[in-house]
């Protein structure tokens, strides 16, 4: 009966969330479509229906296109496909064909060198109930720019909103001078509610302890007047900078709530300026949306010293829990965990225990003796690493480099503190979950996510020896100036190239909330586009962005090779393989359009991964009579979906990488 009572309740929302209004699909971020057409027993049809460039790679200079991500996810709304590139032009497409319908370009320069890239994840859609039908602007799209802008256009036409700011356009006062244009930026897209858009904001986390402050504004989504901003950081005499909200937010229209994810304070990995559990950053907070009141906030991590910020959107869903159907906030976040939290009093809905956890702390520092962790729903990913757990590719070569990195650093398990000597970060900064989020069947109850599995090491650099430090290749390097420490951070790998810790590197993970259960885990990707000749092993790779899930029994994904995949909701079987012209670390969507069934995903690469970088946008659907198979799609009949040619030439690299090796150990034997 309750299996029953879900189905309807879908259904009765099967109509606007059709359209996929919003960035996560729904104003609560679900990214649950109730579209059938697709099914597992059909997937493997599915051909390339079309593919659009924005222009970018041909009118951009290379060094500025490998400080780009593309991101975005378009909006299906006034039937066009509406999304940003990392430039923040706006583009509406054609939903059938892919040809563009109009193009706004708000000319970002390209010499702020953004501190987080030119990323723009992507757009807010809102209809003014109030303007005339037909009117200019009654129907509004809202964007926020790298260089700190928030930007209104007709949604119809692409036309800036006169009567929104100064023509279409309201700067964000940052409040104090910034050390280089790119400090600031927003990256991801606002949120509507109730006449009321807020924006967040995207800061340079490891330059100063002073850093631009994270300050949420909100606007009237007509006018563009100032309603209300709001700082996540309680700077009472404390010398700190920002907890931002770079993360996508939610909306609850009924309640009148906007959902923050909050970030790290600044610096990341030093906080002795910052005591105390650092209150509303790291955190989940609810306010009200046309008051900027704080109703209730939930701290999943206290004084963080990991950048474990909240990537993820706030995902706004009902569950079943003690017999009843209940209004929850789900928060995945970097470190793997799942908290779910009520809608109404952010308090937890399954017990949440403060653990003590490693201590010893760099000179000034005072970390939290505990932190929370969730009982009930289990951990994504493993949360622990030791020398024994390297990833021996070539174990007869003797040494293990990755060994020998592991056992040389600080490594108690999670929320060990950073040091000197060096610490090991596992889940890495990148996560577990990401900003891509989570997607949540609301028929089955069922929770999916991507994450990844990788290490960071991070070592604090004494200020006396910072100002001659030079970071070897890899590695990030912070100066915190305002702390006695500057920072490095890097991937822990091997000399070869792969990561140190054992693979799967990505994987699709499912989850019976109410049970608290993990239902399934697929590896998701393989080394095909980043390795030389093609070698595709299936080791998975990390996974920023998220999936989506359909009434249909699929699940899709991108991953960082240049494949759109399929997996069967309910088995976790990879089912299908759609060629992309470069890997699309960006969330996919799904539409229907004159009774077919699309999926769209941005396929623009990922600079920081060092993939090929692109500018297209690629949907799939399945043929129409008498078209035939797609030269850009695969059936998975086989574990893993490794092609026979990329085995071949997999063995044969590996034939010549052991010969070398053995060659160079018995020249150093000698």
């Amino acid at each position: 009966m309750r299996h029953l009572l879900r189905l309807l309740a879908v259904l009765c929302l099967a109509t606007p969330a059709l359209a996929w209004e919003h960035w996560g699909g729904d104003r609560g971020g679900s990214r649950f479509s109730p579209l059938k057409e697709i099914t597992p027993d059909n997937v493997a049809n599915l051909i390339r229906a079309w593919e659009f460039r924005t222009g970018d790679l041909d009118r951009r200079a290379p060094e500025v296109m490998r400080r780009t991500k593309f991101q975005a996810t378009p909006l299906f709304v006034e039937d066009s496909l509406v999304f940003c590139s990392p430039f923040n032009e706006v583009i509406a497409l054609d939903p059938g064909t892919g040809t563009q319908k109009w193009r706004f370009d708000p000319d970002i320069g390209t010499r702020q060198r953004p501190a987080n890239r030119y990323v723009c994840r992507g757009v807010a859609y809102w209809i003014d109930d109030r303007a005339p039908v037909g009117a200019v602007c009654r129907s509004r799209i809202f964007m926020g720019t790298n260089d700190a802008r928030l930007i209104a256009l007709d949604a119809k036409s692409g036309i800036p909103c006169a009567d929104f700011g100064n023509g279409g356009e309201v700067r964000l006062d940052i409040g104090m001078t910034l050390e280089w244009p790119g400090e600031f930026q927003v990256t991801s897209p606002p949120v509507v509610g109730r006449g009321v858009v807020v924006v967040g904001s995207a800061i340079g986390d490891n330059r100063r302890v002073d850093a631009p402050r994270g300050v949420v504004r909100a606007f009237d989504a007509r006018s563009g007047a100032p309603r209300w901003n709001f700082d996540p950081l309680r700077h009472d005499g404390i010398e700190a900078g920002h907890a931002n909200v770079w993360a996508p937010m939610s909306v609850d229209e009924a309640r009148g709530l906007v959902f923050l994810p909050t970030s790290s304070p600044s610096p990341d990995f030093w906080g002795g300026k910052r005591p105390g559990n650092n209150e509303h950053a790291n955190s989940v907070v609810a306010l009200r949306i046309e008051t900027g009141e704080l109703v209730w906030s939930f701290q999943t991590v206290h004084h963080d010293l990991w950048d474990y910020d909240l990537p993820a959107q706030p995902t706004l869903i009902r569950i079943d829990v003690s017999e009843a159907m209940r209004d929850v906030v789900i928060q995945p976040t970097k470190q793997g965990f799942v908290f779910v939290l009520d809608r109404n009093s952010g308090k937890p809905v399954w017990p949440v225990e403060e653990r003590a956890v490693p201590q010893g702390a760099a000179d000034g520092e005072r970390p939290s003796p505990t932190q929370p962790f969730p009982t009930h729903v289990p951990t994504l990913v493993p949360q622990k690493i030791s020398a024994d757990d390297a990833f021996d590719l070539f174990p007869l070569v003797g040494r293990s480099a990755c060994k020998e990195q592991f056992a040389a650093a600080r490594s108690e398990g999670l929320y060990t503190p950073p040091s000197t000597q060096g610490t090991l970060l596992f889940p890495f900064t990148g996560g577990g979950v990401n900003w891509g989020g989570v997607a949540f069947d609301p028929v089955h109850q069922i929770l999916y996510a991507n994450v990844s599995r990788a290490v960071h090491l991070v070592k604090l650099i004494p200020r006396e020896q910072a100002a001659g430090f030079s970071p070897p290749p890899g590695h990030d390097f912070g100066r915190q100036d305002g702390a006695p420490f500057a920072m490095s951070r890097a991937m822990v790998t091997s000399p070869l190239g792969p990561f140190c810790n054992k693979p799967p590197w990505g994987e699709m993970v499912a989850v019976d909330l109410r049970a608290g259960k993990v239902l399934w885990r697929s590896t998701v990707g393989t080394t095909e586009d980043l390795a030389p000749l093609g070698i595709a092993f299936h080791w998975g790779t990390p996974l920023l962005s998220g999936v989506v899930v359909t009434a249909g029994g699929i699940v899709f994904t991108g991953a960082m090779d240049a494949y759109l995949r399929a997996f069967d909701a309910r088995t976790g079987r990879e089912l299908w393989q759609g060629r992309l012209p470069v890997p699309g670390v960006a969330n996919p969507m799904t539409y229907l359009w004159k009774g077919e069934q699309y999926v769209v995903i941005g396929a623009g690469g990922h600079s920081e991964a060092g993939t090929t970088i692109g500018d297209s946008v690629v949907a799939f659907r399945l043929p129409r009579q008498g078209e035939a198979p797609s030269l850009w799609s695969r059936t998975i009949d086989r574990p893993g979906g490794r092609s026979f040619g990329g085995v071949i030439s997999a063995a044969l690299v590996l034939a010549v990488l052991v010969v070398v090796l053995w060659r160079w150990r018995r020249s150093n034997a000698r």
